[in-house]
C-alpha cells in the first residue's frame, strides 16, 4: 500500500466569505466535495448551504489528517479565517481544481 492510499484530507466547506464553516477530513476529496454539493455529505452541510471549498491540506496518514481534523474543529473562528485567508484570500471556491 503506497501513501495515497493511507494518505487524506483535511478541508473546510463554506457557504460565503467568512461565513459559516464546516470541517472535515477524507480520503477522496473529489468524491467528499461532490457528496456535499449534491447534499449527501453532511447533514450540518447540506443545512447551511456549505457548497465552497475554501480550503483543503494533503497529508500522507490519515490517522494524522483525523487529528488535524479534530485540532482545526476546536479552533476559533478567526484562526481558521487566516488559515484560510493564507492561500485563499477571497474564499473562491477551490473544487474547479481538483481536476
Amino acid at each position: 500500500m503506497d501513501g495515497e492510499d493511507r494518505g487524506g484530507w483535511v478541508y473546510i466547506m463554506a457557504d460565503r466569505y467568512r461565513g459559516t464553516m464546516y470541517v472535515g477530513v477524507t480520503a477522496d476529496i473529489a468524491a467528499r466535495v461532490h457528496q456535499h454539493r449534491s447534499g449527501t455529505g453532511s447533514d450540518f452541510c447540506a443545512r447551511y448551504g456549505l457548497l465552497r471549498l475554501v480550503w483543503a491540506e494533503r497529508g500522507e496518514d490519515i490517522v494524522a489528517c483525523i487529528e488535524q481534523e479534530k485540532r482545526v474543529k476546536r479552533w476559533r473562528r478567526e484562526w481558521k479565517f487566516a488559515l484560510i485567508e493564507r492561500s485563499n484570500p477571497e474564499w473562491r471556491d477551490l473544487s474547479g481544481l481538483l481536476g
